[in-house]
């Protein structure tokens, strides 16, 4: 799935920049999205972005740590 629509989707879950969005939101199995959000947090460009945080919900594996949240800054729409 492409940057431009993984910030597309947040915007929708999350109602703005800033907000916690659970990452079982986005409508993706599990394996594509430990995938997905791992590749975006391997690349440096992307990564300074996206914050992961583990609150309460379904616990996805990025990286190798649990993660249930995503926050995205607004400054990542300068890189789509």
């Amino acid at each position: 799935m492409p940057l431009r629509q993984i910030v597309e989707k947040y915007l929708a879950i999350a109602g703005g920049f800033g907000f916690l969005a659970p990452l079982a939101d986005f409508g993706l199995a599990q394996a594509e999205a430990e995938r997905v959000f791992g590749a975006f947090d391997e690349d440096y460009h992307i990564s300074r972005f996206l914050h992961f945080s583990q609150v309460t919900g379904t616990a996805y594996s990025i990286n190798g740590f649990d993660q249930t949240h995503v926050t995205m800054d607004a400054e990542i729409e300068s890189i789509l």
